[in-house]
């Protein structure tokens, strides 16, 4: 089943922007934290930023300044927002979720492809 949905990818040019959401199923409760991880060609899977349910948030050195994770506890729902795109930048971008109900375990989307072009 999938229990976390994520939009917002597409294609930009260097600089742009762009806005990635992920909503987390009904069935999902008793979230403890949610982030953005993602995986670019030939390498591993990198988190990217993360933030717990009480809006502390952390980055990776890559994306601090650029980037801003935003969670909303009610909704059940993070964004992520990403300006000065880098061609770097480009990956699958994965929306993931610690909770503990159905089952105490990180949760994970399909993923959304963001593409950053010269």
């Amino acid at each position: 089943q999938v229990q976390l949905v994520e939009s917002g990818g597409g294609s930009v040019q260097v600089g742009g922007s762009l806005r990635l959401s992920c909503a987390a199923a009904g069935a999902i409760n008793g979230i403890k934290n949610m982030g953005w991880y993602r995986q670019a060609p030939g390498k591993e899977r990198e988190p990217v930023a993360v933030v717990d349910s009480d809006g502390f948030a952390d980055y990776a050195e890559s994306v601090k300044g650029r980037f801003t994770i935003s969670e909303d506890n009610a909704k059940k729902t993070v964004s992520l927002q990403m300006n000065s795109l880098k061609t770097e930048d480009t990956a699958v971008y994965y929306c993931a979720c610690d909770a503990i109900s159905p089952m105490r375990r990180t949760y994970w989307g399909q993923g959304t492809q963001v593409t950053v072009s010269s």
